[in-house]
């Protein structure tokens, strides 16, 4: 496993400062009961790359993507092929589908805590 270098595990830290309330909102649901056998990070280094959450333990990573994503497209699909490579599944989900189906995300990263 590649470990993160300095200036990123700082960066890192500085985005878990600065967590958009769509974060926040799903940074508080895998600490709840239903995700208590499950622990998250969120703002993980893995590699060159800070994930928005992350499960070590089964190597799940959890991303929320706002507007500014589909501008990035490119840049986001090298990212899931890199972590892909390093054994991490990758589960994406927009921001507005966090605010409208809270629950149905919820049931499907379950879902996917289950299947690994």
């Amino acid at each position: 496993m590649l470990y993160a270098m300095q200036p990123i595990r700082r960066y890192a830290r500085q985005l878990r400062h600065q967590m958009t309330p769509e974060d926040n909102l799903l940074w508080y649901q895998p600490r709840s009961r239903c995700f208590a056998t499950f622990k998250f990070r969120r703002q993980h280094p893995v590699g060159l790359y800070i994930v928005d959450f992350a499960c070590c333990a089964v190597r799940l990573v959890i991303e929320l993507d706002g507007g500014q994503h589909e501008m990035q497209k490119g840049y986001d699909e090298r990212r899931t092929t890199y972590l892909n490579e390093q054994g991490w599944r990758v589960r994406r989900f927009w921001n507005n589908e966090l605010r409208e189906n809270l629950e149905g995300m919820l049931t499907v990263i379950l879902q996917d805590l289950s299947e690994l």
